[in-house]
């Protein structure tokens, strides 16, 4: 899919500006975003890629529309693990919900360009080195299987995070938290605040997610226009999802199953074309196949987690 440069900048272009809309003109105050607020937004930027999806099948045809497609909801539903961290990341660092949207907002920005970055990186190492597809596989099958072994720490402590003590080491940090600001200077020292550490976690954890997420999407597509649309779309909704499922989280309880057998599967479809390709044997896992089971496993996490959610709701009223 040969994508002009000035595709590329016209998106670049359309993303910052929907960008600026919601910083700069619909939440430039700090307040809290409701949960209905939050689905509308929510509903919007998937419609918005929805809308860029129909797009890509008149364009170029079903084929990419399916991989933009797939890649979107292996992005989007791996990216609903990563607001589980988000909660608990903001729980640590006492930060109110009506300033969480602003850390977010810059939050994404950096993730835009480190996803650029990774991606590209990524689909030059593939076009160069076909053997790279055997290590993205056995690493999100690896993954997969140590996601369903992990267990929950009651304790969540960001402060032991790398990049945290390395900053905190050259960087005079503030607990002033009177302001909601990044950055102040008091005696001619600039200080960081609390503010801006929470979004280095932040920005930590989106790096170490997109360790996961980009693999999983070049399995599904090695076009950088394909693979970078499908996962800003998801990562310009993730905000809005996050106010979203705030409140029910509880409702997610064996998502971590379901986004197992996603990265063990793709992990597993990776190799298998690859070797396929190779040894020039007529099989194929297809996306629309691919896009069948993550279907499937994350609708029954879901249906799975309510029905335990609501028998347990029924005993605790019979008590």
């Amino acid at each position: 899919m040969n994508i002009s440069i000035s595709f590329w900048i016209a998106f670049i272009i359309f993303v910052l500006a929907m960008l600026t809309l919601d910083l700069f003109v619909f939440h430039k105050k700090n307040t809290v975003v409701k949960v209905k607020e939050a689905l509308l937004w929510s509903l919007f930027w998937i419609g918005l890629a929805v809308i860029f999806n129909v797009g890509v099948y008149f364009m170029v045809g079903k084929v990419k529309a399916l991989e933009f497609l797939t890649g979107y909801l292996i992005e989007e539903s791996l990216s609903v693990d990563n607001l589980f961290v988000f909660i608990l990341i903001f729980g640590f660092f006492k930060i109110e919900p009506k300033y969480q949207h602003k850390i977010l907002f810059w939050g994404i920005i950096g993730a835009i360009i480190m996803r650029g970055v990774f991606i590209f990186a990524g689909v030059a190492l593939i076009q160069r080195f076909n053997w790279i597809m055997y290590v993205f596989g056995a690493f999100l099958i690896y993954t997969g299987i140590k996601l369903l072994f992990e267990k929950e720490e009651d304790e969540y402590n960001p402060n032991k995070n790398f990049f945290i003590r390395g900053f905190k080491r050259i960087f005079p940090v503030s607990d002033d938290m009177s302001k909601p600001r990044f950055f102040f200077r008091s005696n001619k020292i600039l200080y960081a605040t609390p503010f801006f550490i929470t979004l280095l976690v932040i920005e930590a954890s989106d790096l170490i997610f997109a360790v996961d997420s980009i693999p999983a999407v070049l399995s599904v597509s090695k076009d950088p226009f394909i693979v970078y649309t499908s996962n800003i779309f998801a990562i310009l909704g993730l905000r809005s999802l996050y106010f979203a499922l705030n409140g029910i989280m509880s409702y997610f309880h064996f998502l971590k199953y379901a986004l197992s057998g996603i990265l063990t599967f793709i992990g597993f479809k990776m190799c298998v074309n690859e070797l396929a390709s190779e040894v020039g044997y007529d099989f194929h896992i297809s996306n629309l196949a691919s896009l069948g089971v993550i279907v499937t496993l994350l609708t029954v996490s879901i249906l799975l987690s309510i029905t335990v959610k609501n028998r347990d709701e029924h005993k605790a009223l019979k008590k």
